[in-house]
C-alpha cells in the first residue's frame, strides 16, 4: 500500500465558509500560490457554480498556480459539473469533485430521494464529470451516517462508473475514531473494486476529533486526507493541515507513513491565512499557536536548556519558526533566567545573578510576563552602579487634549536646582511631554523604543512605561510608573536621561 498520504486541502472551499472567513478572488490567489509553496497535492479551490466570484477565482488558480491538482466541487447536478469544467478547462491538472448524501435522514429529509434515486443520481454524474476529466472525486456526504451496506454499494457503483477517489466524510463530526476507522476497514474489505480509487476521508471537528478521525481512517486504509489550514471550516472546522502533517511526520516510527507536505511553510501558512481572513489562532493551538513552542516551566526551561529533545517531540524550525521561546514569568527558574542574561550580554556572578534574580521574582509576581527591557532594566538598577545625583528632576505635568483640542503638555523640570518649565504642541500627549523634556534638558537623544505595560487589571492599574534612548553609542533604559500613563511616560524618559547623563559622566571620568 502507498505510503504517501495526499493532502487534499480545502481551506479555500471548506475553510471559507467558516462565518467571516469569505476571501475575494486575489485574497484566494495569494492563499493558492501560498499552498503550492505549501506542498499540498491537491487545492479546492472553490464551488464554481455557486458564485461568479468562485467561478473566477477556481478558474484563475487552475490556470495560474502551478504544481497541485485544482479541483472544483460540484454538486451531482449536471449544471454544477458543466460549470466545474468550464472553470478548469485547459488546466494542467483538473479534478472535479461530486457529491450527493447517502444517509437516510439526509436523503429522507433534505434531499427527498429514495436510496435508489441517489445512487442512480450519483452514477450518472460521476459518468458526466469523467467525459471531462479524467480525475474524478465523489463523496458520499453523510458518511458516517449512513447504512453500511448501502455505502459500500454506491462506492463500487461509482468506482466502476470512473471515479478515481471516493471521499468518505464525516459530514457532521458525529463520529469517533474507533467506529470511524472501522467505516474505513469495512470499505476496504467489502467494496470489490476498492483498488481502483483511492480512499479519502473529510472529518470535522464538532466533536473535536476530525484529526483523529482522520488517522484512524489513515490507519485503515485511507490515504487522502481533506483538511485546512489552522481547522477552518463550517461550524466547529475540519481536520488541520498542519497537525495531520505533523503527526506523521513526527509518528512516522510507529505510522511508517509521509506526505509531501514542505513542512517549513506550515507556519507562514497558517499566519498569510489568520492575516487575510481576520481569523487568529488560538494561543494554544498544535503547531502554530504562539505557546506551541514556549516554555514558561522552570523544570520545562531547564531540560529544554539541557537538551531540546526532552521537551520538544518536534523543533520549532521545522514548521518555519526560528527557534523556541523561554517565556520568563513566575514559573522560570534560574536557568532560564541566567541563559536570558546572558543572550542580552550580561556576564553576571553568582552573588549579583542571585541580586537580580530576586528583583525579577517580585516583578514576574506581578506581571504576566517579563520582557528584555525589565531584565536589562532590573540588571541596571539592582546589580550596576545606582548611586549617581539626579541631574533632572520632574517637579510637574500637566497635559490638554481632546476631540476638539489639540494635545497639549506643560512639564516643569528642576534642573541642576532651578525649576524650568515648558508648554509644547504634539501629535499626541506623551509626544507633547517628550517634546517638552527635549526642549527642557536638551537632550540630543534619539527615542529608539517606547512600551507601556500594565502591571496588574482594571481601569484603575498601574501602568509601567519602558523607553530606550541612544547618543552616540550609548543606550540606556528608562523605567517610570503610574496610574497615569502620561505622568509615567515623563518619568520614564527623566529616568533614562539621568541614566544617559551617568553614562556620559563616567566615560569621562568624572566620577569617584
Amino acid at each position: 500500500m502507498d505510503n504517501i498520504v495526499r493532502i487534499f486541502d480545502t481551506t479555500l472551499r471548506d475553510g471559507e465558509q467558516s462565518p467571516g472567513a469569505s476571501m475575494n478572488v486575489d485574497e484566494k490567489m495569494t492563499i493558492a500560490r501560498q499552498l503550492a509553496r505549501l506542498g499540498v497535492d491537491i487545492i479546492e479551490a472553490g464551488f464554481a457554480f455557486s458564485s461568479p466570484g468562485d467561478f473566477e477565482a477556481v478558474r484563475r488558480i487552475a490556470h495560474e498556480v502551478e504544481g497541485p491538482t485544482i479541483c472544483s466541487l460540484a454538486r451531482a447536478k449536471t449544471e454544477d459539473i458543466d460549470s466545474a469544467w468550464q472553470a478548469l478547462k485547459g488546466a494542467p491538472k483538473p479534478r472535479i469533485h461530486t457529491f450527493i448524501s447517502t444517509s437516510d435522514i439526509h436523503l429522507k429529509y433534505q434531499f427527498k430521494l429514495s436510496r435508489e434515486e441517489a445512487l442512480k443520481r450519483a452514477v450518472d454524474m460521476v459518468t458526466h464529470a469523467k467525459g471531462y476529466v479524467d480525475d474524478v472525486e465523489f463523496s458520499p456526504m453523510d458518511a458516517s451516517r449512513t447504512e453500511q451496506e448501502y455505502l459500500w454499494e454506491v462506492l463500487e457503483a461509482v468506482i466502476a462508473a470512473g471515479a478515481t477517489t471516493v471521499n468518505i466524510p464525516d459530514t457532521v463530526g458525529y463520529a469517533l475514531p474507533r467506529s470511524f476507522g472501522e467505516l474505513i476497514k469495512g470499505i476496504v474489505d467489502n467494496v470489490p473494486n476498492i483498488g481502483g480509487a483511492i480512499i479519502s476521508v473529510h472529518c470535522h471537528n464538532d466533536l473535536g476529533l476530525a484529526v483523529a478521525n482522520s488517522l484512524a481512517a489513515i490507519e485503515n486504509g485511507a490515504r487522502q486526507v481533506e483538511c485546512t489550514v489552522n481547522g477552518i471550516g463550517e461550524r466547529a472546522g475540519n481536520a488541520s493541515v498542519e497537525e495531520i502533517v505533523m503527526i506523521l511526520k513526527t509518528r512516522r516510527d510507529l505510522l511508517g507513513l509521509d506526505t509531501n507536505v514542505n513542512t517549513e511553510q506550515i507556519y507562514p501558512s497558517s499566519r498569510l491565512l489568520s492575516g487575510i481572513t481576520g481569523m487568529t489562532v488560538q494561543a494554544n493551538k498544535a503547531i502554530v499557536g504562539d505557546n506551541a513552542f514556549a516554555h514558561e516551566s522552570g523544570i520545562h526551561q531547564d531540560g529544554l536548556l539541557k537538551e531540546k529533545s526532552t521537551y520538544e517531540i518536534m523543533t520549532p524550525e521545522s514548521v518555519g519558526l526560528s527557534k523556541s521561546t523561554l517565556v520568563l514569568g513566575k514559573h522560570s527558574g534560574r536557568h532560564a533566567f541566567k541563559e536570558r542574561l546572558s543572550e542580552l550580554g550580561f556576564d553576571l556572578d553568582d552573588e549579583e545573578l542571585n541580586k537580580a534574580f530576586v528583583r525579577f521574582k517580585s516583578l514576574a509576581d506581578k506581571k504576566k510576563e517579563v520582557f528584555d527591557e525589565d531584565i536589562e532594566a532590573i540588571v541596571q538598577e539592582e546589580v550596576m552602579r545606582t548611586d549617581y545625583d539626579e541631574k533632572f528632576k520632574l517637579v510637574n505635568v500637566n497635559v490638554k487634549c481632546g476631540t476638539s483640542v489639540p494635545p497639549e503638555a506643560e512639564v516643569g523640570i528642576e534642573l541642576d536646582g532651578t525649576l524650568v518649565t515648558e508648554t509644547f504642541n504634539g501629535d499626541g500627549p506623551v509626544d507633547a511631554v517628550f517634546k517638552a523634556v527635549c526642549s527642557i534638558t536638551g537632550t540630543k537623544s534619539k527615542l529608539l523604543r517606547y512600551s507601556v505595560n500594565a502591571i496588574t487589571e482594571g481601569t484603575d492599574a498601574l501602568g509601567e512605561v519602558t523607553v530606550r534612548l541612544q547618543e552616540g553609542e550609548r543606550i540606556v533604559l528608562g523605567q517610570g510608573s503610574h496610574t497615569d500613563i502620561i505622568l509615567a511616560s515623563a518619568k520614564a524618559y527623566i529616568n533614562a536621561l539621568n541614566r544617559l547623563e551617568f553614562k556620559m559622566k563616567e566615560s569621562r571620568g568624572e566620577l569617584i
